[in-house]
């Protein structure tokens, strides 16, 4: 959750799902009645170009922050403090890349 990768919600309403790809896929397998419901569900199932979406990058920029960039995370602000993002200068990266030098030896 402080991560900022869940929608914002009452943290008591989180649970963990656990591998629940791996649960989907064995209900797949063994059962015939929800592999037909699966493939019924994925007929519907719309694709989104998202190289076509004007503000697609813009999100997904966004996004790729931790926390999200501009998501206000009312819910976790009352658990956490949220440090105020970084503002990269124009033509700048946020933090520098590539690995940091080691510290000096004594």
């Amino acid at each position: 959750m402080v991560l900022g990768m869940i929608p914002d919600c009452d943290l008591s309403q989180v649970t963990s799902a656990g591998n629940a790809a791996g649960a989907g896929a064995r209900i797949a397998l063994l059962d015939h009645e929800a592999r037909s419901e699966i493939e019924r569900l994925v007929r519907r199932v719309e694709k989104i170009e998202t190289a076509i979406e004007p503000r697609f990058q813009q999100h997904f920029i966004e996004a790729m922050a931790i926390p999200h960039k501009t998501a206000p995370f009312t819910q976790l602000r009352k658990v956490v403090a949220i440090p105020a993002p970084i503002a990269a200068e124009q033509g700048e990266s946020a933090r520098p890349r590539g690995r940091r030098p080691p510290p000096p030896r004594p």
